[in-house]
């Protein structure tokens, strides 16, 4: 007969960009049964029903976050990433962080590179259910050009760096492409621009030629295993989507010819700006330089123009909140992203939604299989007070969260036990420059 979950009264936002709706939803095992009068009629012959007396709530799908790093563990830097993390510790306590995520009412995530590539082994233990986590899918070391990457001098010249690893030439290229997919990875990442440290004042440029992308991809698609590549810049938009790249992150500074070919392509981009929006919104209150709050300012009003086109054309804008970091901490700001898409690229709130849940299910290489409230599709299902189709900021208040459902299995939402900080796992700051004319000004 299978476990049957029953949820009743509540309105329905069924990821779709339709408006709520008044419906039961009747699950079995994990798949959503019936939805409506069918599920209440269904639910009468069933003996053995949990119940869920959703009267209130909204019940919608389970968000899905297509840009966070488990392993990263609220970095404040790239150093405290590619130097103080161990690699079994790391991974215990990325599966600490998957358990916030879910607490959020994020049912599953895309984590697009990790250190040591140890979100394959955390995505492998959530599915055998050795550990209490959203469903994900993973890349494992983010590819990048000896010139490549946003970290400068800190990456080695070959081999890995943290989430990076080198390749230099085809045989390279090939080599690594070929040697992820053997250990398991459902995306290849490529970081198509890069910082180089002489030449920062020009941005990020794009640090691969058309040659090596049209190989890393060929490599790959030939495996069936796509591609998704970090791009800032229109000569790094323009070669990913030359190479038929599957996904975008970023797309920043895009020029007229390279919005075209993203819409000619139809390729998804995930913009994960939520960064660069806590940065303009909070960075004076926790000290962040005035000259980099006017960076990420512009950075979201320069995107504007090109996403609303983007979002006229049909292109899929999926969310992703670049969790990780100490600017967007696991379990805060999954939402954040929606927030942008309705206050600045002029989504509404259900538009947003869907791009969190039905559109995002694209990157978890699920789609019309995953992030929609409809019989047939995983019954990952979120019951929240209030509405957010009329106020997306609810989705960001955990306490409003009164179920997360994965799988079709009603979660544990009880609060994680507190922790200590890890000795070595940050490193301490100095604080700021010490002036001699601001310390002793009475001897100036």
């Amino acid at each position: 007969m299978g476990m049957h979950l029953y949820i009743h009264g509540g309105q329905v936002i069924d990821g779709t960009g339709a408006a709520p709706f008044a419906a039961s939803v009747l699950v079995r095992d994990d798949k959503i049964m019936a939805l409506g009068q069918e599920a209440d009629q269904q639910v009468m012959h069933l003996d053995q029903v949990k119940r869920i007396d959703a009267s209130g709530l909204t019940v919608m799908p389970g968000l899905i976050d297509s840009h966070c790093h488990l392993s990263f563990d609220d970095a404040s830097s790239n150093l405290e990433i590619f130097h103080q993390r161990r690699n079994a510790l790391s991974v215990l306590v990325a599966s600490y962080n998957a358990k916030k995520v879910l607490r959020a009412g994020v049912t599953s995530i895309l984590d697009p590179d990790s250190v040591f590539a140890n979100s394959l082994d955390l995505r492998d233990a959530i599915n055998a259910g050795y550990v209490e986590g959203p469903r994900m899918v993973c890349g494992a070391y983010a590819l990048i050009t000896g010139v490549g990457g946003t970290a400068g001098h800190l990456i080695a010249d070959e081999g890995v760096t943290g989430y990076y690893r080198v390749v230099q030439g085809d045989d390279e290229i090939i080599k690594e492409v070929r040697r992820q997919i053997k250990e398991g990875v459902d995306w290849i990442k490529v970081h198509v621009s890069g910082v180089v440290p002489h030449y920062a004042h020009l941005g990020e440029r794009c640090s691969w030629s058309q040659k090596e992308l049209d190989l890393v991809c060929e490599v790959a698609h030939d495996m069936g295993v796509p591609v998704m590549g970090h791009c800032r810049g229109a000569e790094a938009v323009k070669r990913a989507a030359k190479a038929d790249f599957d996904m975008l992150f970023h797309a920043t500074g895009m020029d007229e010819e390279a919005i075209q070919m993203v819409i000619d392509k139809r390729i998804p981009v995930c913009p994960s700006l939520t960064f660069q929006a806590n940065i303009a919104d909070f960075g004076t209150q926790i000290g962040t330089s005035q000259a980099l709050i006017d960076l990420f300012k512009n950075e979201i009003q320069e995107s504007v123009e090109p996403m609303k086109r983007l979002i006229a054309a049909g292109i899929p804008l999926i969310c992703g909140s670049e969790s990780g970091f100490t600017a967007v901490p696991y379990g805060d700001w999954h939402h954040r992203e929606m927030e942008v898409f309705v206050n600045h690229f002029g989504m509404t709130p259900l538009q947003a939604i869907r791009s969190a849940t039905a559109d995002n299910a694209f990157a978890m290489k699920m789609s019309g299989e995953l992030g929609l409230i409809k019989p047939g599709c995983y019954a990952d299902i979120l019951c929240i007070e209030g509405d957010p189709s009329q106020q997306i900021s609810l989705l960001g208040e955990t306490r409003l969260i009164q179920h997360v459902i994965k799988n079709g299995q009603s979660l544990d939402l009880s609060p994680l036990p507190a922790h200590k900080r890890l000795s070595g796992w940050h490193i301490p700051s100095m604080g700021q420059r010490i002036s001699k004319n601001a310390v002793m000004p009475a001897f100036n």
